[in-house]
């Protein structure tokens, strides 16, 4: 199953307007709520975590929603286009900053951001599934997932170096994020729209399969290659998000400014992560496949993260280079990861005879999530406890300690626990081969 470059790009496009939200969050959103809306790091941390209970219901939801749509444009499209408009108009409320009381704006903050991540629920569920359901060839499939992040690495790109700079244009930092965010949001509405118009949909479930939640729960949750690839997400995902949210502080409290602006530095990073993305991806797992390629990637990813704490805040080339070194080691995992859940809903239609692949990729997008609250949350509990004080021009020496080993040790023990977690990922290169060509077998029956 040929996927055209065209409708390749089309695909992407949503994915670079899911990142101008997710980026946004994993390395800014803690930060806004202590630095600009006014709350406290314990109360952001309980934010962040306390939208993960309300997850836990509607992720599943968009799941088993999307799985039962039935159209002419498919089960998924409708999702994504759907939901474009009203994701990207919470988007832009989540990042308004009203002047009310801190108790009135951290339930402002709790609300926006609980709404926020549901619509993120039955936008993306449906994106990444689809992605999922435009082929069932291997090495297409990963074609599909790298321009996809080829898009994701241009907004990451976007929202690292343009955001703080943008904001600074404004004399108000709340105008300056209301502002910068709702032209984010506006692209993000029309990306998303055009994604889900474009994508097409050309695997289908198997034509006797009948609508049962009982059975899709025991196909899903009996798949080993599911369960590793959840726990793999959610220990992925809180460490993105640490590291993310720490990373902020790092260069705000603990680089001088005369040394390196995180502006540069996220450049930098992110531009090798794009070619990177661009290049090795396809060419690694054709190789090695798909997993031994991961594995590799983020043991060094480990390694070169926790290089953090030994370089000094004020060398200016160390950081680039270890930046660099981490940034390189981790990018083939960025679209191989969304490949190889398109692999687990093909296993466990193989294995069971079932395929529910929205409900595959609500569980991943419920990891992602709560990977990225619990990230963000844990970060903010490590600064309260090490007594970080937002209004303070000058960290005290325990509390820019904790910052450093949030941007070094910390995530390196926990990408070291991700790649635990992809051990006992069973499909290999030959598996997946196997697996594709009888599936293919049963299709043309």
């Amino acid at each position: 199953m040929k996927v055209p470059f065209s409708e390749k790009i089309g695909y992407a496009l949503g994915d670079g307007a899911a990142n101008l939200v997710f980026q946004l969050m994993m390395m800014f959103q803690l930060m806004f709520y202590t630095d600009v809306l006014g709350i406290g790091a314990g109360a952001a941390g309980l934010i962040l975590l306390g939208a993960r209970v309300f997850d836990a219901f509607v992720d599943p939801l968009a799941g088993i929603f999307s799985d039962r749509t039935q159209t002419k444009w498919g089960k998924y499209r409708p999702w994504v286009v759907g939901t474009a408009i009203p994701f990207a108009l919470v988007f832009a409320l989540s990042y308004l900053s009203p002047d009310w009381s801190e108790r009135a704006k951290t339930a402002w903050a709790a609300g926006t951001y609980a709404l926020l991540m549901a619509l993120y629920s039955f936008n993306n569920t449906p994106y990444s599934s689809l992605g999922g359901v435009m082929t069932d060839e291997g090495r297409e499939r990963t074609a599909v997932a790298t321009v996809r992040f080829v898009a994701a690495t241009i907004a990451t790109i976007i929202v690292q170096v343009v955001t703080l700079p943008l904001v600074r244009l404004f004399d108000n930092p709340k105008t300056g994020w209301g502002v910068t965010v709702g032209i984010y949001a506006a692209f993000a509405a029309v990306m998303l729209i055009v994604s889900g118009c474009v994508a097409k949909e050309r695997i289908a479930p198997p034509a006797t399969q009948k609508n049962s939640l009982k059975d899709d729960l025991k196909s899903v949750f009996g798949n080993a290659p599911w369960r590793a690839m959840f726990a793999l997400t959610l220990v992925l995902f809180i460490t993105l998000a640490l590291w993310g949210s720490a990373s902020a502080y790092y260069f705000k409290y603990t680089v001088p400014e005369e040394t390196l602006s995180f502006s540069l530095f996220n450049g930098v990073g992110q531009a090798l992560t794009f070619v990177a993305v661009v290049t090795l991806p396809g060419l690694l797992s054709d190789r090695f496949g798909k997993k031994a390629t991961y594995l590799t990637c983020l043991a060094l990813t480990a390694v070169f993260t926790a290089g953090f704490f030994f370089v000094p805040p004020t060398s200016r080339y160390g950081l680039l280079a270890m930046g660099a070194l981490k940034s390189l080691a981790y990018a083939p995992t960025i679209p191989l990861l969304w490949a190889m859940m398109g692999d687990v809903a093909d296993h466990s239609e193989w294995q069971s005879g079932r395929r529910a692949t929205g409900f595959v990729f609500a569980g991943i997008v419920f990891a992602l999530k709560a990977g990225l609250g619990f990230g963000g949350a844990v970060c903010g509990w490590i600064l309260g406890a090490a007594g970080f004080d937002p209004a303070a021009a000058v960290q005290t020496q325990t509390a820019q300690q904790a910052i450093r080993l949030s941007v070094s040790v910390i995530p390196a023990v926990l990408f070291t626990m991700g790649c635990v977690a992809l051990c006992f990922y069973p499909i290999s290169k030959r598996t997946e081969k196997v697996m594709q060509q009888e599936l293919n077998a049963r299709r043309t029956k």
